[in-house]
Formats: structure tokens, sequence, C-alpha cells
């Protein structure tokens, strides 16, 4: 066997791009993308595709360089997916609700040579650029217009700065072009930033060969069948949609595009193009679910829809699939390319009470087919911690797809993907008997309050089940006595009568350990959230510090 050796026939580097080809000969007449009165088929997609790589080298991008976009979810973003690596670059996604201060620190950090700009954010795109020192060359802006919005012509004072409008870059390309074919394929491929809250941005950078593992893998874990038809409700910037831009056409799927998003536009959506599948973080579902026009009957046929991003809770859970909808959870980070852990579902839990199929589901789960292993560390010794859902631990993953590593900051890639083989998550979570994984916080989401380690997500799960509460979160305000208490942010919703602090207390008091109990209840009408829905907990930490040390009950 030893003269058996690796040969070019069996040797081509791994890619997602090729899918777009294949749905083009397998699916080609059938409809690829959809969004308001546009609808592309696989055929289309792929020749635009081809068109753009083509314009995209003409305007004399070549292989390492980084082409930017700042878009929702439209036609362009998702051809963008495609037509940036075959044009041999790396794609970079960008938030589109951060600030021009953090947008121009991005594109400084990866030395963005060409951005595509969304009509709306132009202004931000400008902005951000005029924050570029005199001595650096800014990025070419090109234009990305849209049927939903105004076209109107951009403003004087930005008129000059970009080159060309997306469409008319588009017709300029040669549809024969040859896309240039990644030499390995652990080539760079796609650059995500992680960080909008400090200086130092983390820009995760993905190879092809990881991408083409988790966007199959993405398809397998959640049974995905050939020709769904998929509303992007989750943002194409988040860790690139979770590998499903190339995940549909390697299915053939139709992608129903939408520039934003509520309950309502989601439903009608649903209706009119029968959608079967969706992604969203749990403060999607719980939009859904709280819908005033839809909760009180359900869908015509049930739609799929897979959450990650935070760990939900089982009571949002459980009212989300009361609607009609057939949730899947999982875990994953920007640096894994996708869903890694899902919660596999048992045949004989279908015959548990609906409760306890929620609470089931509200665990992580195990390891997805593409992952290799999976466990839960102790932060002193490395050794996995006890399987008994109560020890707790830090999240550690091995796997094709964990990312190369963070662009220009060898001292943070060392710190999480450590000589042992393992990549550090962050994540603290619980093992249970049966293999199965449970996120317990973010480790600097722990509340550390008397000694006492507690869990936010735990608090957030009681308060999610009080019939009043819309949204919630937990934070630890500073105590001179305890160190910090926890501090809860609520909304209620529309409908509900007004609760008072006290009765948030009470009820909390009754189902959780008196330590774990909020000393402090503020009301909000509406919670900050990132761009995917995930509250943000460091602007709420600010708002708990700033109100000084909490008046808490020293017993």
């Amino acid at each position: 066997m030893e003269e058996l050796k690796p040969k070019p026939a069996n040797s081509s580097p791994l890619t997602p791009i090729g899918f777009l080809e294949r749905a083009a000969a397998v699916y080609g007449d059938c409809p690829s993308v959809v969004y308001n009165d546009t609808a592309y088929t696989w055929s289309q997609t792929h020749r635009r595709c081809l068109q753009l790589a083509s314009s995209l080298s003409s305007l004399g991008i070549k292989s390492g360089h980084v082409v930017s976009v700042l878009a929702p979810n439209l036609p362009a973003m998702y051809e963008l997916h495609f037509a940036v690596p075959m044009a041999g670059a790396i794609l970079n996604t960008i938030n589109t609700r951060l600030d021009a201060r953090m947008v121009s620190i991005i594109l400084r950090h990866c030395e963005s040579k060409l951005v595509f700009v969304d009509h709306l954010c132009r202004n931000l795109a400008v902005e951000a650029l005029s924050l570029f020192p005199p001595h650096i060359r800014t990025p070419v802006l090109i234009l990305i217009t849209d049927d939903e919005v105004s076209l109107t012509v951009p403003s004087s004072s930005s008129a000059d700065h970009f080159l060309a409008t997306y469409e008319g870059v588009v017709e300029k390309g040669d549809p024969e072009f040859k896309w240039v074919r990644p030499k390995s394929e652990w080539d760079p491929m796609v650059l995500n930033y992680i960080s909008g809250t400090t200086s130092s941005p983390k820009g995760v950078v993905h190879c092809h060969r990881g991408l083409f593992i988790v966007a199959l893998d993405a398809l397998i874990d959640w049974s995905v069948p050939k020709q769904p038809v998929y509303l992007w409700s989750l943002p194409m910037f988040h860790a690139n949609g979770w590998s499903f831009p190339w995940g549909m056409a390697a299915v053939g799927g139709t992608n129903v595009c939408l520039r934003k998003f509520d309950g309502h536009t989601i439903y009608r959506l649903i209706e009119r193009h029968g959608v079967t599948h969706m992604c969203g973080a749990p403060v999607v579902l719980n939009m859904l679910s709280n819908s005033s026009n839809y909760n009180k009957r359900s869908l015509r046929k049930p739609v799929h829809i897979l959450t990650a991003g935070a760990p939900p809770p089982a009571s949002v859970l459980l009212k989300t699939e009361s609607v009609g909808f057939a949730v899947s959870h999982g875990y994953g980070l920007t640096e894994t390319g996708g869903i890694v852990v899902s919660c596999a579902w048992k045949p004989q839990w279908n015959s548990f009470p609906a409760s306890e199929r929620a609470r089931l589901k509200a665990r992580q789960g195990v390891r997805t087919v593409g992952m290799t292993e999976v466990d839960v560390v102790d932060a002193e010794s490395g050794e996995s911690v006890k399987r008994d859902g109560l020890t707790p631990g830090e999240v550690v993953l091995r796997g094709g797809c964990v990312m190369l590593g963070y662009l220009k900051d060898p001292e943070g890639t060392s710190k999480c993907m450590r000589d042992n083989g393992w990549f550090y998550t962050g994540d603290v979570g619980v093992m249970y008997p049966d293999g199965y994984l449970e996120i317990k916080d973010r480790s600097k989401d722990v509340i550390i309050s008397g000694g006492e380690n507690l869990s936010s997500v735990e608090v957030e799960s009681v308060l999610y089940s009080h019939p009043a509460v819309n949204e919630a979160a937990v934070v630890g305000r500073p105590d001179e006595f305890w160190g910090e208490t926890p501090c809860a942010f609520v909304s209620l919703k529309d409908d509900a009568r007004m609760a008072t602090e006290i009765e948030i207390i009470e009820f909390c008091r009754a189902k959780l350990p008196h330590y774990m109990v909020p000393k402090t209840v503020v009301f909000r009408d509406d919670l900050p959230k990132t761009s995917t829905g995930k509250i943000q907990k460091f602007a709420l930490r600010e708002v708990a510090k700033s109100m000084g040390s909490s008046r808490a009950n020293r017993m």
C-alpha cells in the first residue's frame, strides 16, 4: 500500500464555489434568487457571477486581495459570495449597523481594495473613507442600487467616490470568464470581523476547504432537501449566513432575499413564496411567536427554522413550535464558519410532553458529522469535566471547518488555537451523561456574586417564562458587598399588563436559588441588539455600571 500516494486526479482543492457550476447544470431553469419583482434562475446567477468576477479582474483585483461588501440581504450580496472568490479574491462582508469609525478601522485593517456599497449605506461608506489617514490609499467604491428604495443620485459630497454601479460592473464582464480556482484548498476565501466594540477588531479568516466542509455539513445535519425555498432572515454579513449562500447552490434552492424584516414581513413572504427553511437567532423566534397578527393561528405548512447565536429559552422554543415552526437548534461561532454542534433529535423524545421536548431542545447538542470532537474542559487542568449536566467548563472544538486564524493577530490566534489541538471558544458549558452539550454563558457574561458563579442564561430562561416578558437580558451590577449582583433588563409584551420590579423578583425567587435572583429589574421598551438579533450585553453592562453599587439585601 505504501506506493499509493495522492495524485492530481484525487487532489483537486475543495471549494464551495464549484456548487454554483453544478447548480447551473442541474437546476439551470429553476429560480435561484428572488427579491421583490426581481427573479433569476440558476443559469442566470451563474452567468452574472462569472461576469462580475471578470470585471473584478479587469479592475485589478488579484488573488489575495480583499474585496468588501457593505449591504443587507440583496441579490448582489448573494452573488458576491461567489463572484469575489471566483476572481481569486477574499470576500469581506461588513455589518451594516457599525458606525463609520469601525467600518474605517476594518477597511484599513484588511487593506480592502474595493467596497461594494448598498444605496442606503453610501453616506456611511463615504464617512468611513474620510477617516483614512492621508497617506493611506482608500478603496474604490461600487454602488449597489435597489428597486425597493428611491434611486436618488448620490449627493455631490459622495458622488465622486463611486466608480460605477453594481449592474454596470456586471454588464461589462465576460460571461465566458475562466474563474480562478484556488491553488490550494487552504487558500483564504472569506474574512469576517467579530468585534464591533473595540479599536482592534478580530478578523476571522476561513479557507476554501473549511467552507466546503461546513456548507455540506450544515445541509446534512439540518436534513435540507433538494430545491428548498430559503428565506434570508439571517444577515449574510454574519458569518456568511452560516454558510447557506453556498449550501443553497449545492441543493438548487430558491433564495428569497429581503432588505429588512419584521414579523409581518416574514409571515407575508412565507405565504407568498412557500418558504420551507429559514434561520435566525432566538430573538427572531421570540418576535415570530409574539407577532400580534399571527400568534393566534398556525402556519399553513410547517416552516423549518434553525436557531443559534445565543442559548434559546425553552419557553420561546415552545411558543415558536406552537405557531407551526419546526425548530432545530445548533451552536457555532464565526470561527467555525457555521453550525458545528446541533441538538440531534432522538425518536423517543417525541413521546415526551411539549415542555420536556422544549427543555431538551434548548440544549446545544452533539457534534455535527463534519466536526471531529467537541468537549467541555476544566479551565485549570484542561481535563474533561464530569458529564453530569452540572459541572461547568470551557467548550473546546476541533475539526476541518475551524478558522485558519485571526488576520494579523498571531497572539490572539495562538491563545485560542493551542498546541494541544483544540480551539478554545470562550463559552462556558456543561456536558450531560448522554453526551449532549449545553451552553451556560460566555465566559465574560458569567456573573460572580459573593464568590459564586451564576449563569445569566439560566436567569434569563426563568424571566422568559413570565407571561408579561417579551425580552430579557441579565448582567452583573457592581455591589460593594457581593462584588456584583444580577441586574435584569426587561421589555414587556405590547398587550401585557404592567409588571412591577417586585413582582418580577418574586417570580424569579420562586424558581431560582436566592443568589441567582435579580436584585434589580430595569424596564426598557427596546433592548440594544446586534444586527443578528443578539442582545448587546456589553452595552447593558455599561448601563448597570453607571447605576453604581446595588442596594442588595446583605443576608
